[in-house]
């Protein structure tokens, strides 16, 4: 075995290390990405969705290249190892994997243009005791227009029985 020194790069996240514990980013990673993605001279967006828009599995005309749409949502999925703010998006672009539809790959370039005004954020971990944890989850599960009347449907139908 050989001592390789302290970490710098590892599967595409950068390391950086300072006394108050350690930086991790995927800048490079992302930079990469939007090449790939033919949108490295795009303008970027200041948040990741629309809230008020509702995607569903039916509406709009099918990709051109679905397997380019699946390797850009993989790669989004990869990001959110250190862009946790990401992860409810790429859930959205994920879950019509299966039949990527033109809505679909619009909402994956607009988190691609968010990405890129937040190329310089990543992930700090610290050093210390962790004093508390804040966790958050999906509130609004029913409002999906694919499965939200079939969830409300079972949740009233359980309540009345």
């Amino acid at each position: 075995m050989t001592d390789l020194g302290d970490l710098h790069h590892f599967l595409g996240i950068s390391v950086t290390r300072s006394s108050d514990g350690l930086f991790l980013s995927q800048r490079q990673y992302a930079v990469d990405l939007f090449q790939r993605a033919g949108m490295a001279e795009c303008h970027s967006t200041s948040t990741p969705v629309d809230t008020r828009a509702k995607l569903s599995a039916t509406d709009g005309a099918p990709v051109a290249n679905a397997t380019q749409y699946r390797s850009m949502a993989g790669a989004l999925q990869y990001l959110t190892l250190t862009c946790l703010n990401l992860a409810y998006a790429t859930h959205q672009v994920c879950l019509f994997m299966h039949d990527p539809r033109e809505p679909h790959l619009a909402l994956l370039k607009r988190i691609l243009r968010y990405v890129k005004g937040t190329l310089s954020t990543g992930l700090h971990i610290g050093v210390g005791p962790v004093s508390s944890l804040t966790a958050y989850s999906d509130a609004d599960r029913a409002g999906c227009p694919d499965t939200g009347d079939l969830l409300r449907a079972t949740v009233s139908s359980s309540a009345t029985t």
